[in-house]
């Protein structure tokens, strides 16, 4: 018995020694898995976080872009502009669909406009390297639904009418390096605030504006003392240039001639000297713009046929123009308050002087008449014309334009302002009215044109007549009267009204049996000055 109990106690020590070894393994197993865990938890030391720092070299709203010298500044504005009685961004009704006043025309428009600007800059050896970029999103309608305006060529409707529709506008994309700027930039020539002395409307002529850039070269020295100078070689093709017209292919209804400019052999030639002080700035600008034709011979609109090379063409003629600038601060009529004013002189560079943001315009105006079925008036605007051939021009005659405007700024208190600006533009057409009925051999500017005018407008006399009768003359003068008045409730954002008119001098008298542009009739029209007016309501946020 006793030997057996041993074997029973030490097979019992055994299975008790076996469970004790088991538990101590899975203890230890679960410490070092423990230990493990642990050890895959413990903070692992994190690359430093570059954070973006506040550059104070160029004034406020600049920061540097993470791991480099450069400072960068977004910005740009949200515009809602909603006009009555004018096109969009206050465009007076002065030509096409507007100008007739018919039922293609929209008398309400909109346009919703959110405009973005990135500025870098970076300081080196050769001063500050800036680039600058502002391009526009923006949405509105043509301002008529013509079939024939919608669905013309060149026109994408679907840019502008359709839902979701809308487009991108690039207005400035240039560098800054040593004086040099290089790019699509505001024009040399131009005043700092271009054709905005104080309105809102893009459409105050009288006076340069090349606010929406041209591709260029220029160059500035400072002098010291706010006094500096700038030369610059602009690109003429899109902003520099309005028309030169080949008589021989007749006029239009209105009354504008076929377009014949030649393609672009040397840049615009422009420069400024300016002063700038506490009491405000002066600036005088020149420009030397060539106008140069495309053919002698040519088809329908323009474009060459078979004879064109061999037919020449009348010799490039150099224009130009000048500008007188300024602006007077520190008024006493307010804190903040100023007047600006510039005055132009140009022949055969129209554009610095019937100018707008965009393209330079021509005026077809209809209105009321006693006399006939309507009135209607006519403004072209050219940088010169000629007609081909024995008893013709002898050559390409330049226009020669003049104009002023202005406006008075004045803050009523830090929230309400108002300006009152205004212009006054006139075109002149070298030669008497009545060259083309009277003078034998080479004939004058005016008379090219009113013998191709006379060509779908009968009627022309050389003097008084009665109904159905005219005297011809191209002459024109526009005036321009406005006031706006601005609310800011708070900073960056405004709200504003401007209430225009305008107003076109035509020189023609008496009237004429003739087919303007449908859906208007062939009937008895009176020449006639004419008028117009609209307003404008904007909301605008700047960020």
């Amino acid at each position: 018995m006793r030997g057996g109990m041993g074997s029973l106690a030490r097979r019992k020590l055994e299975i008790e020694m076996k469970l004790a070894k088991s538990i101590f393994l899975g203890s230890a197993a679960g410490l070092v898995g423990t230990s493990v865990v642990a050890a895959a938890d413990l903070p692992v030391k994190a690359r430093a976080v570059e954070y973006v720092k506040v550059c104070s070299l160029y004034g406020a709203g600049f920061y540097y872009i993470p791991g480099t010298d450069t400072c960068v500044k977004l910005g740009g504005y949200l515009r809602v502009d909603t006009t009555i009685n004018g096109g969009s961004y206050g465009q007076p009704f002065y030509a096409g669909d507007a100008g007739q006043g018919n039922r293609f025309v929209d008398s309400y428009l909109s346009r919703s406009r959110m405009g973005f600007d990135i500025d870098t800059r970076t300081a080196s050896e050769y001063g500050t390297i800036r680039t600058f970029g502002h391009a526009n999103l923006q949405f509105n309608n043509f301002g008529t639904s013509n079939p024939a305006v919608l669905t013309a060529p060149g026109v994408n409707s679907n840019l502008l009418n359709i839902p979701g529709g809308g487009y991108v506008a690039v207005d400035s994309v240039f560098i800054q390096f040593a004086g040099f700027t290089l790019g699509k930039s505001t024009s040399a020539y131009a005043t700092p605030w271009n054709g905005y002395p104080g309105n809102n409307t893009s459409f105050l002529m009288g006076g340069h504006d090349s606010v929406t850039g041209v591709n260029n070269i220029q160059y500035t020295t400072e002098f010291g003392s706010g006094i500096s100078g700038t030369l610059g070689l602009d690109d003429p093709t899109v902003f520099s240039r309005t028309a030169v017209w080949n008589t021989a292919l007749g006029t239009a209804a209105t009354g504008s001639g076929v377009v014949a400019y030649g393609g672009t052999r040397v840049p615009d030639v422009v420069g400024r000297m300016r002063v700038d002080q506490a009491w405000g700035l002066f600036q005088i600008s020149a420009a030397a713009h060539a106008v140069n034709a495309s053919y002698n011979v040519l088809g329908s609109g323009g474009a060459p046929t078979a004879l064109s090379e061999i037919s020449g063409h009348p010799g490039t003629k150099w224009g130009g123009s000048v500008m007188a600038a300024l602006q007077i601060k520190n008024l006493p009529t307010g804190a903040g308050d100023d007047f600006k004013i510039d005055v132009t002189y140009s022949r055969g560079d129209t554009k610095s002087v019937i100018s707008t943001s965009g393209p330079s315009p021509s005026f077809a105006m209809f209105g009321g008449s006693s006399l006939g079925y309507q009135s209607v008036g006519f403004g072209n605007t050219s940088d010169g014309l000629y007609l081909p051939g024995a008893g013709g021009t002898g050559g390409i005659i330049l226009t020669t334009a003049w104009g002023i405007r202005g406006a008075f700024n004045h803050n009523w208190d830090p929230y309400w302002s108002t300006s009152l600006w205004g212009s006054f533009a006139s075109i002149r057409y070298q030669g008497s009215a009545n060259d083309n009925l009277t003078s034998v051999g080479t004939t004058s500017a005016k008379g090219a044109y009113c013998a191709a005018f006379a060509a779908n407008h009968p009627g022309q006399t050389a003097g008084p007549g009665g109904a159905g009768t005219y005297s011809c003359n191209p002459d024109f003068n526009i005036m321009q009267l406005g006031v706006v008045t601005r609310w800011t409730p708070v900073k960056n954002l405004a709200f504003s009204a401007e209430l225009g008119w305008f107003h076109l001098d035509q020189k023609m008298a008496g009237s004429s049996v003739f087919a303007p542009s449908a859906p208007k009739p062939v009937a008895l029209y009176e020449f006639k000055d004419q008028n117009t007016a609209y307003l404008n309501l904007r909301a605008q946020r700047n960020f």
